[in-house]
């Protein structure tokens, strides 16, 4: 391990920017920091099925996909850094293909449910309306002046 946090906060986000690990600082809103969101978010739910029993074929390609994602949130926060290629790309396809193959065809969406796991599919496809757009987030103008002063009922 090269460096050790000890730490988990930095207290230099109270502006509203957030830093990148090229030591660069972004805005919170902007779209790079929120696919470093989606892609930790993605991330947490691949651990989250990593809990339940699967078959050994499964554990290992969802263990693959959990490291790819952590590698890509690594590379978004590292601008012009690239990890993630090509043949990240083609093992997932590959894989997808593989479990495909035995399926018949789709003819209706499913609804989640028969296990715990079902439990994460919902939730950031739930989330997702209320989150801003990438590129449309509202700025609010800065405040001046004293705070106002509000009357307690």
């Amino acid at each position: 391990m090269a460096n050790r946090l000890t730490r988990i906060y930095t207290r230099t986000g109270d502006s509203g920017a957030t830093g990148l690990a090229d030591g660069s600082r972004v805005s919170k809103d902007a779209p790079r920091i929120q696919v470093i969101g989606t892609v930790d978010e993605l991330n947490s739910i691949s651990g989250l099925l990593l809990c339940e029993d699967l078959p050994p074929h499964v554990r290992a390609c969802l263990s693959d996909v959990q490291h790819d994602l952590f590698d890509l949130g690594g590379e978004l926060s590292m601008p012009g850094h690239t990890i993630v290629s090509e043949a990240h790309s083609k093992r997932l396809e590959d894989a997808l293909d593989t479990f495909n193959a035995g399926l018949p065809p789709l003819k209706d969406f499913i609804l989640p449910g028969g296990s715990r796991a079902a439990r994460v599919g919902p939730s950031p496809a739930a989330k997702r309306p209320r989150r801003p757009r990438a590129g449309t987030a509202v700025r609010l103008p800065e405040v001046t002046g004293p705070p106002r002063q509000e009357r307690v009922a």
